[in-house]
């Protein structure tokens, strides 16, 4: 499929952008009009863009049916201020719920049965059930058009952080399963950060990794490795010198099995390795290719 905006709907359009650029973090935005009165509602146009000085930006759009604009994006106008409050799976009914298009002088801390937090730093509240809150400041909106689906980019500097100490490890950092956020992706589906949905991957050697096209021929065109192995090889920063392993019992006997086939040794070793590798034996994968 190949598609040109402006050669389809741009219903359709905003429906293929939102279910291949995902999963996408929820800004859960508290602001205030002018008079005072409080408003409570989702975003998932929503990242973070720096931390000197800490900068958060979330998109109310302009609604694609009709082309008109949302309160929040209103209130922000008005005062320049907005409380975005992190969303996770304790909440996320409530969250949907809150999304639904009220009336203006309707609050949807109420509607929704969440408890508003006086602020420090600004003046709309933040919601007490969310695990982290971080009050901002607005620096700047950007709008990108004036039609339905056009962007609203709210530029917003972090004035003060609340986190949950229920979140934390043992090392004062956040840790994703006690905080098991979610995060919008297209249609109707959510995803879940926590449990077996979250895995490790090491960041690139700075002292640089060898590269995919640095691996000896016969790992680099295996049958069996798969991109994601070959991408782990090709982070180390060398090839490792040969070293002895008949200890690996597993490798003993794939070594006997196949002691005359070449090629299905060849298969089997590379499994083994791939084994290892995908539960990161980087080291062990090595010498059971090179040997």
């Amino acid at each position: 499929m190949k598609i040109v905006p402006g050669e389809i709907k741009t219903a359709q359009l905003h429906a293929y952008l939102l279910g291949s650029v995902a999963p996408r973090p929820i800004c859960f935005a508290s602001t205030i009009d002018k008079d005072g009165n409080a408003n409570l509602s989702p975003f998932s146009f929503f990242n973070v863009f720096g931390s000197k000085p800490p900068i958060l930006i979330f998109s109310p759009a302009r609604r694609v049916r009709d082309n008109t604009i949302k309160h929040t994006l209103e209130n922000v106008y008005e005062t320049n201020e907005v409380v975005i409050n992190v969303v996770n799976y304790n909440i996320v009914q409530q969250m949907n719920l809150s999304s639904c298009e009220y009336p203006r002088n309707v609050d949807e801390f109420v509607k929704a049965g969440f408890t508003p937090l006086q602020s420090d730093m600004v003046k709309p509240f933040r919601v007490k059930e969310s695990p982290v809150q971080l009050e901002c400041r607005v620096m700047q909106v950007i709008e990108t058009g004036k039609e339905g689906g056009a962007a609203n980019l709210i530029i917003c500097e972090v004035l003060c952080m609340h986190i949950d100490d229920s979140v934390l490890n043992e090392n004062l950092q956040i840790d994703p399963n006690k905080i098991d956020l979610v995060a919008r992706m297209g249609g109707d589906y959510y995803c879940r950060a926590s449990g077996s949905a979250v895995f490790e991957v090491r960041k690139p050697n700075i002292a640089l990794g060898i590269g995919v096209d640095a691996l000896p021929h016969f790992i680099r065109n295996s049958r069996i490795l798969t991109g994601n192995n070959l991408g782990v090889l090709g982070n180390c920063t060398e090839i490792p010198v040969v070293s002895d392993i008949t200890h690996d019992a597993r490798f003993m006997d794939l070594m006997k099995t196949y002691a005359y086939d070449t090629e299905g040794r060849k298969t089997s070793l590379h499994q083994y390795a791939k084994d290892l590798l995908d539960v990161g034996e980087v080291d062990r994968a090595w010498q059971v290719l090179l040997a």
